[in-house]
């Protein structure tokens, strides 16, 4: 049996093919680097649509904020454009937003590694006591 999905998750997944691809070939911006759109939330009456983005090899703070800046700035130019590509009666406002989930899990894991490699360097002392015994 296929799994149901409401008509706000099409939209959005349909919004979220068609912005990467907009970002990529319609913003000239210098300012705006590659830019990775992980997720689109559309509201239920299709009146807003929040865009979850990551940037690769901006780490800074503030280049993150000016790539927000950026976009925030080109949503009505881009909300023309998927008015165009998208078959939709009213096409939504754009909101962009930092996604901070795949930043936050890259540190998570930098922290499990540091614990297991702590845990391996004294492992060997533990057994090293133990076998004295």
């Amino acid at each position: 049996m296929a799994k149901e999905y409401s008509r706000t998750q099409r939209i959005g997944d349909q919004m979220q093919r068609e912005l990467a691809q907009l970002i990529r070939r319609e913003v000239k911006d210098p300012r705006v680097g590659l830019v990775t759109i992980t997720a689109v939330d559309v509201s239920r009456d299709v009146g807003h649509a929040k865009i979850y983005i990551t940037v690769m090899g901006q780490d800074g703070a503030q280049d993150i904020a000016q790539t927000l800046k950026v976009l925030n700035a080109a949503a009505g130019f881009l909300r023309m454009q998927l008015g165009r590509e998208m078959k939709l009666r009213s096409v939504p406002q754009l909101h962009f937003h930092y996604d901070e989930s795949v930043s936050r899990g890259a540190h998570l894991s930098a922290l499990i590694e540091r614990a297991v490699a702590e845990d391996s360097q004294h492992e060997p002392a533990a057994k090293q006591d133990g076998s004295e015994d």
